[in-house]
């Protein structure tokens, strides 16, 4: 069997969609499901350092750990892998932009069902407040989009790249 060939169909269709995620991140994504209950393990990991970062590390956790798998396989050498897991990154950041954008608003449900306007607590309202910045929402919120939407071309183009020039060409394999 051609892995190469496999890997760089492979890394199309990722790239297909999450360029899709980049263009309606409002849609939301397969990995929502894996992004919340890290940010939800983030406030919680985070409680020790007082109440601005236990907020901040819902968001924080949710883009240190698509981070940690990535540097593990740079680590490895394993870019390939790295670049495809650069558009979980990439999409953690649009996952971010949603719930950024919403700071004034409060119009998401939140877990619990409920939208911050309903009294849910909703963690970008409270830190752009507590930092001055919710005049800024939109500026912020589109920094955010602007790093997710990077992130995933970036990936996009490694992944492919790498899907057809990492392999050996004799063993069309990985040495591990």
């Amino acid at each position: 069997m051609n892995f190469r060939k496999l890997k760089f169909a492979f890394a199309i269709v990722i790239a297909l969609y999450f360029f899709w995620v980049a263009l309606y991140p409002q849609n939301g994504s397969f990995l929502d499901l894996v992004d919340l209950p890290i940010h939800e393990a983030g406030h919680i990991l985070f409680t020790p350092f007082g109440q601005f970062l236990t907020v901040a590390g819902g968001t924080l956790l949710q883009l240190i750990v698509p981070t940690a798998f990535i540097a593990s396989f740079l680590y490895r050498e394993d870019y390939y892998a790295a670049s495809v897991t650069a558009h979980w990154l990439g999409q953690s950041f649009l996952n971010v932009y949603v719930y950024a954008a919403d700071a004034v608003k409060m119009q998401l449900v939140l877990l619990g069902g409920l939208t911050g306007s309903e009294g849910a607590f909703h963690d970008w309202n409270f830190m752009l407040t507590e930092t001055g910045l919710i005049e800024y929402t939109n500026l912020i919120a589109s920094l955010i989009r602007l790093c997710g939407t990077l992130l995933i071309i970036l990936a996009a183009v490694c992944s492919l790249y790498f899907s057809w020039f990492s392999a050996s060409p004799d063993t069309d394999s990985y040495e591990y």
